[in-house]
């Protein structure tokens, strides 16, 4: 993330002990809501006669190269490609049934210039090393998501993967239990990957190693709840949630996706804080968790290209309550690509700018580099995969414009450009 959505190194607090601010929600509305919903999720289970039968593994998209050497992925972890899970290990777990587990151990390494006082010209760390036990059939399903992981992001400091578990999510980033009825709905509550955004959290989720400048307006993982629908073309999910991890229950995100056919989706995305939310940590920036976001997501596959073009609008509305004087707003695009060489090695790339309005004279707040300060980005990631190991490079550069000193790159905070190289290597299994 971002140096200025770090504002206090505080603690996230766990799932169990929820707070709200004097403007949200209260506890005793909160385990209303929570008893209502599952009451209604368990009659609607309940008054099924027949559980889901398992999933049917998705098909190539039309026109996809096919991939004999790498198997098709397990419901989770999401991975657009180009690295896939390995066939999973199936434990038998009695009275739970037959589980699939997967997972990963990987490191990466990195050198970059103009590098922060808080970071360093290189270093290394280990970027994954995480197990994925899930259960995908029935009508109880759930899936868990445990282990060390890294989150290194365009224009951003490095943590270190231990201060990263730490000061985010967690040994257990992701888990949550799943309710899937026959018929078009599925419910699920937990720890719950985001509707927002093109670019999923982890590493190795993405055509690219680290994730972009517009990702970092964005939030990762929420706690809470999901309904999901599902028939024919259309796809959609409604979630009430923690937004940036805070554990005040005011979000609310929603997506709907229509698949015409195999090549071709078009997905609207928005979610927002309908409260005032005062705290902040690492994992919650105190203005991004008072914004709005909205996302237009086209995805396009087609023999060995997959295209991925994204427009992302983001606000923080004017709220004295946290200092901001001024409505404050983001709007960039991306371009995400990949193409496939052969089985085993395809090349990644990603283009990107985004630019925030206002200016500290009217009130604004600072959501980059400075208030009212823009960026580009161009990021390039060569992958090689054979069966279990994979190795991919990545090189990218970042440019800031209209910024403000002491918010952006190098030793004083004046530097206007970083370059990285980085390589991740490891096992998927």
């Amino acid at each position: 993330m971002l140096a200025d959505r770090f504002p206090a190194l505080v603690r996230t607090f766990p799932f169990g002990a929820a707070h709200f601010t004097e403007d949200s929600l209260t506890s005793k509305d909160v385990l209303q809501a929570i008893s209502g919903i599952f009451l209604c999720c368990v009659l609607s289970a309940a008054a099924q006669t027949q559980t889901a039968p398992a999933a049917p593994q998705a098909a190539p998209p039309a026109g996809a190269p096919a991939t004999p050497l790498l198997p098709m992925p397990v419901a989770m972890p999401a991975m657009v490609g180009p690295l896939s899970t390995a066939s999973p290990a199936i434990l038998d777990a009695g009275l739970l049934g037959k589980l699939d587990v997967t997972g990963i151990l990987s490191g990466f390494g990195y050198a970059q210039d103009n590098h922060s006082p808080s970071d360093h010209l290189k270093d290394a760390d280990v970027s994954n090393a995480q197990v994925f036990l899930q259960k995908t059939s029935g009508l109880v399903q759930f899936y868990l998501q445990g282990g060390a992981y890294n989150l290194p992001a365009l224009g951003a400091p490095f943590l270190s993967t231990r201060d990263t578990i730490d000061d985010f999510f967690g040994a257990l980033p992701q888990g949550y239990i799943k309710l899937a009825p026959k018929g078009s709905f599925s419910y699920l509550a937990g720890k719950l990957p985001t509707l927002i955004g093109a670019e999923d959290t982890f590493t190795f989720e993405n055509l690219n190693i680290e994730r972009g400048l517009v990702w970092n307006q964005e939030n990762a993982v929420n706690r809470g709840l999901q309904v999901n629908y599902s028939k024919g073309k259309l796809s959609g999910s409604l979630s009430w949630n923690d937004g940036f991890y805070s554990n005040r229950y005011n979000w609310i995100s929603s997506a709907l996706s229509y698949t015409p056919n195999a090549a071709n989706s078009v997905e609207i995305v928005g979610g927002g804080n309908y409260g005032k939310t005062a705290y902040s940590s690492v994992a919650t920036p105190l203005y991004q968790n008072n914004s709005e976001i909205y996302n237009l997501i086209y995805t396009r596959t087609a023999k060995k290209w997959m295209l991925e073009p994204y427009i992302q609008v983001t606000n923080v509305p004017m709220n004295t309550h946290i200092g901001v004087g001024h409505a404050t707003s983001t709007i960039g695009g991306a371009v995400l690509g990949n193409y496939t060489f052969s089985p085993r090695v395809s090349l990644a790339a990603r283009g990107e700018y985004i630019g925030s309005t206002g200016s500290a004279s009217n009130g604004a707040v600072n959501l980059m580099y400075g208030t009212g300060s823009a960026a580009w980005s161009m990021t390039l990631t060569p992958t090689y995969q054979n069966k279990a190991f994979f190795a991919r490079a990545e090189f990218s550069a970042v440019h800031a414009m209209d910024t403000t000193p002491g918010d952006v790159f190098g030793a004083s905070g004046t530097d206007t450009t970083q370059a990285r190289g980085m390589i991740e290597a490891g096992f998927m299994f």
